[in-house]
């Protein structure tokens, strides 16, 4: 029987689903035969038109988890198994937190990439994005899955330039019942990165999550409820990357490796470019950056995410439901951005109202995002350090002792050992007492030149109502539509309301309280959809019109074209062309945060006017500040050296570069796509998919850093100065005694200058064998194709070309046991983040599990692993080493 969703659609249970990766059908196995025949025809999708519409005549790429591939998966849960959908990238910044992207441009923080809940935004306000699952449904609640690899922003407005996924979860009224779900398992096994201790008594290999779901109807197709649970508790991914980022440092002095007293490992806070200083020794000048502390040392990897929701519905009639839910989480984690961030009693909440009719579906959503204790791991590395000892006084040690070292007849290499172990002499040590108590206390200043508190609590307010025209007027009797005709319009609203903090954000309109006042941030939307049905049916055509106005900017048009064509109804040749922008996060628009004494602001001119006018690039200023360190290097004259840094400041300000780059607009792509989807043979045991798409991006959303030049006693110098003094203050990287170093440093959120092209496509199979085998197997290529008037501020593209699953699966293979293979390959790729840049390598992966159903009592065992092989990979830069999760899930349909 159809079973009717909160979202207004129907989706048809059907004897086998179709499962894009094409993994799995929807119904339990059995043997194959000719009852299966048109499966493939009459599934429905919703999110690709926000209509049900076939999920073989959509007119976009859909991929699809529904109920049989959940239960064939051997991933540990259904979120883990979208990375086996083609067209899908997964990233991992931590066992409790995967972000999901489609078709390029792939960052650990993806405001390109819309992730739903029965049609309900769960992003963090802030942040902009989802984190994890953490606010999601359970694998006991989830319903099915619908991933949109690709633009979706004229239909949703949400900022989905790179696509969106939807998870429907369990109606009350269809799913009631108790049921329990215990998955137990352990993980870091030969983990290279683990330390021998115990961290607060939990053991580093231990998995363990427990599910409660609850439903009932109350009144027979009247009012029904459900409640649902999960704690989960782990031993987070490591992350122990080693790798210099900055090994030509010293190269003048023809110091490497680990001899580089600049040296950077990727994973350890606190020798960063702010924490490095140059200093004049044995008459010839040297990097040297304090010691700092590694991840290991900052983190808690205890991992613990507790979260719940409830829903109370109410049917007014068939067809015409309302729906309150209420969905809560409280979790530790570690998230990335530019920083890594310890996540610490961090809580979001969410109300939402929705209502649904055969006309119109509304709803109306609250979210609200507390921080808590999180921190950010950069600053409590160099601040630990500075708190043990100022950087002055610790160069002032380390300039002396080096200086004894070298009298006394010690090699160069040796001797700036020598220096930096007096000069950290007394610095707090990682596991005693005393450090731990100035972690603590870090943590709680919300300041990040001296703590590291991320202390943030923003909210999400979201209204939007969605009318089927053509069903409303055939129902009046008033205009005759044509049956063939379809038109659909929607409205929507978004506020923002963050509660200032005084580092993160301020409130910077004028008249405003900048610490007092909330700050909003606001876009209203709309669309109107149009359509009909040709030529016998067999061509479907759509068009789509979107208009946003977002504060701050002017009104933005996003069209978009579908076509359909079926010559027969298990044969679909689709093309779609669309537009779409992407409105500044809360974060890229009103950050305020004073990081590493790098001021990191956003980029929305009531923030950073000013800035950009006055300011050079660090990239150049890096490049001059070598050029006259090499120059006073290479100077044997007789000159002091303040002379010599004077000559070699003239000789080379010339390469200092004036900042290019202004104010915030929003992104905006345009993306072409055509597809072929196709059901063959008896039964239509093969489904073939294939899509290509090229798309074209512009202003790019990005960071960029740059110094404002100064004097000492901390005053700008306009660009009206002459370049000398500018010059020379752009060197003077060290703070003189009572003052301040020559300039003030930005990080600013701009547009990168560049347009860059993209293209791609995927081809997925899947095949229905005797017995009830089903095989499957995807491919998906995505490449950047060039980039014209390239600025190198565009979005690392942080994609692999190529990468393909390999699917083999039987619920019931022999007497009531079943198994599931997925193998998985990804070609290595070039990364560029603001954290690391270089090439993250290919690395494979094979998940099994084997699975046992008894039926009475309705108990399922499911022994499984993912990365079976328990080889340690990393999927971008800067992240954990992922190994193998060997787990047992148990799972009890009590009544």
């Amino acid at each position: 029987m159809p079973q009717r969703l909160r979202t207004g659609v129907r989706l048809v249970l059907l004897p086998a689903g179709l499962v894009s990766g094409f993994a799995a059908h929807a119904q339990t196995a059995a043997p194959a035969d000719t009852t299966r025949k048109n499966v493939s025809l009459t599934e429905v999708v919703v999110s690709a038109s926000r209509i049900e519409e076939s999920f073989l005549q959509s007119p976009v790429t859909v991929e699809k988890l529904n109920a049989r591939a959940l239960r064939l998966t051997p991933a540990p849960s259904f979120f883990d198994a979208i990375e086996h959908l083609k067209g899908v990238q997964v990233i991992t910044p931590s066992l409790g937190f995967k972000v999901i992207n489609a078709r390029g441009f792939t960052n650990t923080t993806n405001v390109r990439f819309a992730q739903l809940v029965d049609g309900v935004d769960n992003q963090a306000p802030h942040i902009g994005g989802p984190i994890g699952n953490v606010l999601g449904p359970s694998d006991l609640d989830i319903n099915s899955v619908e991933i949109v690899p690709g633009t979706a922003s004229a239909l949703y407005g949400l900022n989905a330039i790179n696509g969106l996924a939807n998870f429907q979860t369990k109606n009350p009224f269809s799913s009631e019942g108790l049921s329990v779900r215990q998955q137990t398992g352990v993980t870091h096994l030969n983990d290279p990165n683990l330390r021998a201790a115990e961290r607060d008594g939990l053991s580093e290999n231990t998995y363990f999550e427990t599910s409660v779901r609850y439903a009932k109807v109350l009144v027979a197709d009247k009012l029904a409820f459900k409640v649902n649970g999960t704690y989960l508790r782990a031993y987070d991914w490591v992350a122990n990357d080693q790798t210099d980022l900055f090994p030509n440092g010293n190269a003048t002095t023809g110091l490497f490796g680990a001899d580089n007293p600049a040296r950077d490992p990727v994973n350890r806070y606190g020798t960063e470019s702010s924490n490095r200083s140059t200093l004049p020794l044995g008459g010839r000048q040297c990097v040297v950056a304090r010691t700092g502390y590694d991840e290991r040392d900052l983190v808690n990897y205890n991992l613990n995410v507790l979260k719940a929701d409830a829903a109370l519905h109410y049917r007014f009639r068939p067809g015409t439901e309302l729906a309150y839910t209420y969905r809560v989480a409280g979790f530790d984690n570690v998230y990335q951005r530019s920083n890594r961030f310890q996540l610490q009693d961090y809580s979001l909440q969410q109300h939402a109202l929705t209502l649904t009719t055969p006309v119109v579906q509304a709803r109306t959503y609250f979210t609200q995002e507390n921080t808590g204790k999180s921190y950010n791991l950069r600053s409590m590395g160099e601040n630990i350090d500075r708190s043990f000892k100022p950087d002055a006084r610790w160069n002032t040690d380390y300039t002396a002792a080096w200086n004894a070292a070298t009298a006394a007849g010690q090699p160069l290499a040796e001797a700036h050992a020598s220096a930096r172990l007096a000069a950290d002499a007394g610095r707090l040590q990682p596991g005693t007492a005393a450090f731990d108590q100035r972690l603590g206390e870090l943590q709680d200043i919300n300041n990040w030149d001296q703590g590291a508190a991320l202390r943030v609590r923003a909210d999400l307010l979201h209204g939007e109502t969605q009318v089927n025209l053509a069903e409303a007027l055939r129902r009046s009797g008033g205009l005759a539509l044509p049956a063939n005709f379809d038109l659909l319009s929607g409205l929507d609203h978004r506020s923002y309301i963050v509660v200032p903090d005084g580092n993160y954000f301020i409130n910077p309109e004028p008249g405003q309280d900048p610490l007092r006042d909330n700050l909003t941030y606001a876009k209203t939307g709309g669309f109107a959809q149009a359509g009909g049905r040709f030529l016998a049916d067999k061509l479907r055509l759509t068009a789509t019109l979107r208009v946003d106005k977002n504060d701050y900017f002017d009104v933005k048009f996003n069209p978009r074209f579908t076509a359909v064509f079926s010559p027969t109804p298990r044969q679909n040749f689709r093309l779609s062309y669309q537009s779409g922008y992407r409105f500044p996060s809360l974060f890229e628009g009103f950050s305020n945060v004073n990081s590493g004494q790098v001021k990191r602001i956003g980029g929305l001119r009531v923030m950073s006017d000013g800035v950009f006018e006055n300011s050079y690039l660090r990239t150049s200023i890096d490049a001059f500040n070598t050029a006259v360190t090499a120059a006073i290097n290479a100077n044997t004259s007789s000159q002091t050296t303040a002379q010599k840094r004077a000559t070699a400041v003239l000789a080379n300000q010339g390469t200092l570069v004036k900042n290019p780059y202004t104010y915030l607009k929003p992104e905006y792509i345009r993306s072409l796509e055509v597809g072929y989807k196709a059901a063959f043979g008896p039964g239509s045991r093969l489904l073939f998919d294939v899509d290509f798409y090229y798309n074209s991006y512009r202003d790019f959303i990005a960071q960029v850093e740059a110094y404002v030049p100064q004097t000492s006693a901390g005053v700008a110098l306009n660009t009206g100065t002459d370049l000398n003094t500018i010059a020379t203050a752009l060197n003077t990287t060290t703070a003189p005694a009572g003052g301040v170093r020559g300039q003030a440093r930005y990080r600013l959120w701009t547009n990168s200058q560049s347009q860059v092209y993209n293209y791609g496509g995927s081809l997925g199979l899947r095949y229905e064998l005797a017995g009830g085998y089903l095989a499957g197997a995807n491919t998906t290529y995505t490449r950047l194709d060039r980039t014209e008037s390239g600025d190198g501020l565009e979005d690392g593209f942080n994609t692999p070309r190529l990468a393909y699953n390999l699917s083999l699966g039987n619920e019931n293979a022999y007497r009531n046991f079943g198994f599931g293979l997925n193998y998985r390959w990804q070609q290595s790729y070039f990364s560029q983040t603001f954290l690391v840049v270089g090439t993250v390598p290919a690395y494979s992966t094979l998940d099994a599990q084997l699975s046992y159903t008894v039926p009475k009592p309705n108990l399922r065992l499911k022994l499984g692993a993912s990365n079976v092989l328990n080889d340690y990979y990393v999927s971008y830069l800067g992240g954990p080493s992922v190994g193998g999760l060997y787990y047992l899930a148990v799972t009890y349909q009590v009544f």
